[in-house]
């Protein structure tokens, strides 16, 4: 992996990190080809592409595509924090908001600013061993034609908690 870090951007990396994710643990998130447009440790910016796979019969996005967009902008962040614990934290959406409010008619960039708090609770799930869990917001935006003005806003309650030894040794 280290040649590769050596080669690829962060976007890059984090991109195949999430197409390889997808294709080996749930396919459907691979079928929409996500890609990383912005990293960083507070926030995460995550692109679907409007094609033929993604459409309604309105050739806008469908909900369901852009419902896959909110649970990978807020995951991803859970993911990376957890990875960098170095614990075995389970992680799972425990409900999800959603508002729409324009049609999405292009590639849909979904953000989520709240790295910071995400990390906080991987610690006190780490730190407990309890179920822990906060909403996590969304914003889903068509930057082509919209700018920065929201096309759908989402909250997803993150729900995390530190696998026991019997769940890590199976």
């Amino acid at each position: 992996m280290n040649l590769l870090a050596a080669v690829l951007s962060q976007r890059a990396l984090a991109t195949l990190f999430l197409r390889y994710f997808g294709a080996a643990k749930i396919p459907l998130l691979f079928y929409v080809r996500p890609a990383v447009v912005e990293l960083s440790a507070e926030a995460v910016t995550v692109k679907i592409p409007l094609r033929r796979r993604t459409k309604n019969h309105l050739k806008s996005m469908y909900f369901g595509a852009l419902a896959i967009g909110a649970d990978l902008a807020g995951g991803f962040l859970a993911m990376q924090r957890i990875r960098e614990s170095g614990e075995p934290v389970s992680l799972i959406f425990k409900s999800l908001h959603a508002d729409f409010l324009k049609r999405a008619e292009g590639d849909v960039h979904f953000t989520c600013v709240q790295g910071r708090e995400i990390a906080g609770l991987v610690k006190a799930a780490v730190a407990s061993g309890e179920r822990v869990e906060m909403p996590v917001e969304i914003t889903a935006t068509v930057p082509a034609l919209l700018g920065e003005e929201p096309v759908a806003k989402f909250t997803l309650v993150l729900s995390l908690k530190k696998k026991s030894e019997e769940e890590t040794s199976s």
